[in-house]
């Protein structure tokens, strides 16, 4: 069967092939009338027309892929947030390659010269490591770049585009609503690195507002088995804890197997809150309280920034985007 091509769009849409080639290269097409647009759309999904990727490169100079880099993809977080990513750049016909890094700075450094070769159109990232002076030969070159932030950022000289959830403020509501709830004893558990000081940092100030003792113990993963190793410090000290604020629902889970297998009760002997509000974390026993980030939003808002500076319509110093965070109250509180 012979495969569809731009001139066949353009005849059935009655369209000059122009047209066509500004609408399906992502480019600005704000000179395109909607009726136009829509018969453009319309004659693609009757086609099943398919851009021929290699060609499109060699003409536009783009290979209409843009990396997604993350440092746990085994975390349920990720994929939410790039299937958020990949709903906005597959409808502009962009591909999304997932690449993870463990957090580690080497990793991370090593994909920043991955990325300097070319082989990608731009980048969202969440990057514990490497900072913004770092990304400064991608800017040099246009390579389009959104970060994706755990701390309120407010902008700098580069081209980079920054979106957040105040992890701070949020770990302050969590452990300001464990005070509420009439805890004294309100513990922290963390893995090292990422959003780790931010959410501890709020953490802290929370409790010293209160008037409590702060208790944290970072472990070296944001996994369940950091989390069981972490309370399992906690509970085997001289003081157990009424309340365990996990740094992230992963680490939450691991903290309620290790409650529960030393025979005690969530909530009424131990509390735990969580953060990210995973699918899991609704499904666990007890459901477990935790700050929603709306991941999916974050991708979506993300990879639309991330076309505005592709398509052109936005250029010069980078943008700061703060997006919402919720306490979701469920039975583990």
């Amino acid at each position: 069967m012979k495969r569809a091509t731009q001139k066949d769009v353009a005849t059935l849409a009655r369209v000059s092939q122009a047209a066509v080639s500004m609408v399906l290269s992502g480019g600005d097409v704000s000179s395109v009338s909607p009726d136009t647009l829509a018969r453009i759309q319309q004659a693609v999904r009757h086609l099943g027309y398919v851009p021929n990727r290699a060609a499109q490169a060699l003409k536009t100079n783009r290979t209409m892929t843009v990396a997604c880099i993350v440092p746990d993809i085994a975390n349920p977080f990720y994929p939410s947030l790039m299937r958020g990513i990949q709903t906005v750049l597959e409808s502009e016909s962009y591909d999304v390659i997932a690449i993870n890094t463990d957090g580690a700075p080497a990793r991370e450094k090593r994909f920043l010269e991955w990325l300097r070769q070319g082989r990608v159109d731009g980048v969202i990232g969440v990057f514990w490591a490497v900072r913004a002076p770092e990304f400064a030969p991608l800017v040099e070159v246009g390579m389009p770049i959104v970060r994706i932030e755990s701390s309120r950022k407010s902008g700098g000289p580069f081209a980079i585009d920054d979106i957040y959830v105040d992890g701070r403020a949020a770990a302050h509501e969590v452990t300001t609503y464990l005070v509420g709830k009439g805890h004294r004893h309100i513990a922290m558990i963390a893995g090292q690195g990422g959003p780790e000081s931010v959410r501890v940092e709020g953490y802290r100030a929370a409790v010293t507002t209160a008037g409590l003792p702060a208790r944290v113990v970072v472990d070296d993963v944001f996994t369940e088995e950091g989390g069981f190793r972490a309370a399992s410090a906690l509970l085997e000290g001289d003081l157990r804890p009424t309340a365990i604020f996990a740094a992230n629902d992963l680490m939450a889970i691991g903290a309620m197997q290790a409650i529960q297998a030393r025979g005690l009760s969530i909530p009424s002997d131990v509390a735990v809150v969580g953060f990210d509000d995973i699918r899991a974390s609704s499904f666990v026993s007890p459901p477990l309280t935790t700050v929603a980030q709306y991941q999916g939003a974050i991708g979506m808002k993300a990879a639309e920034l991330l076309m505005e500076r592709l398509s052109g319509r936005k250029s010069g110093a980078g943008t700061v985007t703060e997006m919402p965070f919720q306490l979701i109250e469920r039975s583990s509180a």
